[in-house]
């Protein structure tokens, strides 16, 4: 449960937002951050970094965006043991639109992409570096990628200078035996790399995938205060932060957080387990299908779901 080298990112922002499109008020967003640098938590993941002529700004909040006015206008010039984090997506951002690491408050920047985009990932994440930032590269839908262009993504990571490579469990469709082979998997690939974690809790495995990678060697572990995120959510942090039993981390101040700000939140958004994000996970498919059920009359009705989503399936029988 405790090891010196282990990393916990907090995503609640970042994550979260995708569910309200960022739209936090900056008392939340604050409250995060001081809940953060009084836990001890090594990260904070403040938002994304996207090109507004790609993604509509006034259909978001700033922490899609994330400019550099905006989150200094919460942490100031962050001199504290917590570091800043933001997410890029490929082709949603402009290489141009990240400013040199000696003008941002960002630490570490993200570079999520699919099988398909590694190259595209590994370019950016090192033209990032070069600007003087931490990096990773967070592989998403990992549940979905064959073995074969597995295979050959670990080797374009492994032949790069990208430090931290990302298990990514985009549709909380995996178990604890798979999250075991792909965390081997990628150790033996990558033996001089860090391997992060981020789960999905879809079927209520976001904590233990997240456990299990850590016993497996993942060191870069992902979670969010009371699990907000996507569709059913991450691994909460303040159950990570019992787990881990390491005195550098405090629980009280992550308690204080959920119970001042995402108590209330949660109230206006509704995230968590639900059948219709377990029905997606089962079936190894993408959530949005679950968020957009659950947004009408009929989010209750399961066995309606269940036929729109596949007829057929061996799961009616």
């Amino acid at each position: 449960m405790y090891r010196k080298e282990i990393k916990i990112v907090d995503c609640t922002v970042r994550d979260g937002g995708l569910m309200n499109d960022w739209r936090f008020p900056d008392e939340f967003v604050r409250g995060v951050y001081k809940a953060c640098v009084e836990a001890g938590v090594d990260y904070m993941e403040v938002g994304y970094i996207s090109d507004d002529r790609i993604i509509p700004r006034e259909s978001n909040g700033p922490w899609r965006f994330c400019d550099e006015k905006d989150v200094r206008r919460i942490v100031g010039d962050n001199q504290t043991g917590t570091k800043l984090s933001a997410m890029v997506d490929i082709g949603r951002v402009d290489l141009k639109a990240i400013p040199e690491k000696s003008e941002s408050v960002i630490d570490l920047i993200r570079v999520a992409c699919y099988i398909h985009q590694v190259d595209k990932a590994i370019h950016l994440a090192e033209a990032c570096m070069d600007k003087g930032y931490e990096v990773a590269v967070n592989l998403m839908a990992v549940s979905k990628v064959q073995e074969r262009a597995l295979d050959e993504g670990l080797r374009d990571i492994a032949a790069s200078r990208v430090p931290t490579f990302y298990l990514v469990d985009s549709f909380g469709s995996l178990y604890g035996e798979q999250i075991q082979d792909l965390v081997r998997k990628y150790r033996s690939a990558l033996p001089n790399k860090t391997i992060g974690i981020h789960t999905h809790n879809n079927m209520q495995l976001a904590f233990a995938n997240t456990v299990t990678g850590i016993v497996e060697g993942c060191n870069m572990l992902d979670a969010t205060l009371l699990g907000l995120g996507r569709g059913p959510g991450n691994c909460p942090l303040e159950i990570l932060i019992t787990y881990l039993k390491n005195p550098k981390y405090r629980l009280l101040p992550l308690l204080e957080a959920i119970q001042t700000h995402l108590l209330p939140l949660q109230e206006q958004i509704n995230w968590g387990y639900h059948i219709p994000y377990l029905i997606t996970g089962a079936l190894n498919e993408h959530p949005k299908v679950a968020i957009e059920w659950m947004g009408t009359e009929r989010k209750n009705d399961f066995v309606a779901f269940l036929k729109s989503m596949y007829d057929n399936n061996a799961l009616l029988e």
